[in-house]
């Protein structure tokens, strides 16, 4: 069996770091609480008192933007219910499991820059032009004619 005794030097890095510890759980728990956005376990997201997110709802609701057109990260957290939620769209974006089936590159940013993509932007630029979407530095072209508000069915 092995003893350790700890010196006073000892004792007040653990006091020390057990302070940092507290304070970091305080933190946490006010942001938590305070934050407009909290990520649930179950896949299902929600800020503030809208209208939860569902990952299956956005999937479904990228099924509704035509080739050759797009949406934006917000248009679809609007027509979701809960329109502060463009991060959140992003995030379940990132997680689609069949981009094949699931057109997640038919969304750009509310400027119409092509944003980000799983499989990078230089894909997402390709297939959107590869759909008739004409992109200047990554910025679609005619943003106004090829932007379309998908909405719900709720």
């Amino acid at each position: 069996m092995v003893s350790y005794h700890m010196n006073k030097d000892d004792v007040k890095y653990l006091n020390h770091n057990m302070k940092k510890l507290s304070s970091i759980e305080r933190t946490k728990k006010n942001l938590l609480l305070s934050s407009p956005m909290v990520t649930m376990s179950d896949k299902k997201t929600k800020i503030s008192t809208s209208k939860p997110i569902r990952n299956k709802d956005v999937y479904d609701l990228l099924l509704k933007i035509p080739a050759g057109k797009v949406s934006t990260y917000g248009d679809l957290a609007r027509a979701l219910g809960n329109p502060l939620a463009s991060r959140t769209i992003g995030r379940i974006l990132g997680e689609n499991p069949n981009p094949i089936k699931v057109p997640c590159h038919r969304v750009v940013m509310s400027n119409g820059k092509v944003g980000g993509y799983a499989y990078g932007t230089a894909r997402k630029r390709q297939l959107l032009e590869k759909e008739g979407v004409s992109l200047t530095n990554g910025i679609v072209q005619n943003f106004k004619n090829v932007r379309v508000y998908p909405q719900s069915k709720d």
